[in-house]
């Protein structure tokens, strides 16, 4: 088959672009393998795509590019089995992730896969433009799809709570009843027990973001349920089923801005404890950026 060489290289290149993307870290999520299995085998159809659309073009088969095409739309179906398997793991977490945290997950699992076609397209557009050299246009081509895969990879990293806001950690005192994080109040702890705990194994943080942009988008309430829920998978929280009084919260200050989390850790190490929230993502549909409209220029 005259285009056999270009097929094979471009969709073994999307699909090992599709491994190289995938991440099992302290969310474990995708699972292995059973997970992993599911989005390489997507990561190579996308490949597939992107390799045969190049052919198709060359030979002037306009309608295998129109189907080829269709068939890639159908990856939004990912971001719906994504979304639908996170949403039942949902109930058994000790501190949920929040909807928008969700969301943005499967739409991240769903990117990843048209960036699979992305790398086979260019490795399959280098393969044809140096078809005149015979077998050596693998090694070009294969370090297209390299540099692809890397340069694509990298613009899909987003921001993390460290890069727009400055994490310090806060006093955490009660008066009465009240928990206080610095001079906010989080939440009321009836319990003496349980006060006790957080005066043993408590700690308290304050988020004080860069500027109004950053204080936008920390005012989301999808970030602020992923900040909590981020930070307790990363170090654990003291806490079992139903004892709501250890729950973790993030509260936010109207007046500043900033937001202040209590905590009761598994292991009470407050280098760790900054560090998880500083790690935490920023949620691409948390983002906002007041400062771009003239009516967010006239209050800076």
């Amino acid at each position: 088959m005259k285009y056999s060489l270009t097929i094979i290289l471009a969709t073994l290149g999307g699909l090992l672009a599709r491994w190289y993307m995938l991440r099992r870290d302290y969310r474990q999520y995708p699972s292995y393998p059973q997970g992993w299995a599911i989005h390489l085998f997507l990561g190579f159809i996308g490949g597939m795509i992107g390799a045969i659309i190049v052919p198709a073009f060359l030979e002037k088969e306009y309608s295998a590019v129109s189907f080829l095409l269709l068939a890639a739309t159908q990856f939004r179906a990912v971001r719906d089995m994504e979304r639908s398997t996170l949403q039942a793991m949902e109930e058994t977490e000790m501190v949920k992730r929040g909807a928008a945290y969700i969301e943005g997950i499967a739409r991240v699992f769903e990117a990843r896969n048209y960036l699979s076609i992305w790398v086979a397209l260019a490795i399959a557009i280098t393969a044809e433009s140096l078809a005149g050299i015979g077998a050596w246009r693998i090694i070009p081509s294969v370090l297209v799809g390299a540099i692809m895969a890397i340069v694509l990879n990298q613009l899909m990293q987003g921001d993390r709570i460290g890069d727009v806001a400055q994490v310090e950690l806060a006093p955490l005192r009660f008066e009465g009843a009240f928990l206080m994080v610095a001079d906010l109040k989080i939440r009321n702890v009836g319990l003496e027990q349980a006060r006790k705990v957080y005066e043993e194994r408590g700690l308290g943080a304050v988020i004080k973001p860069h500027g109004p942009n950053a204080k936008a988008t920390l005012s989301n309430l999808g970030q602020m349920h992923a900040i909590a829920h981020d930070v307790t998978t990363m170090i654990g929280v003291y806490m079992d089923v139903d004892e709501q009084e250890f729950v973790p919260l993030v509260r936010r200050n109207p007046d500043s801005g900033n937001l202040y989390l209590a905590f009761l850790p598994s292991e009470p190490d407050p280098e760790a404890f900054l560090t998880a929230i500083r790690r935490v993502p920023v949620l691409e549909g948390a983002v906002r950026k007041p400062l771009t409209s003239a009516a967010g220029k006239m209050l800076d």
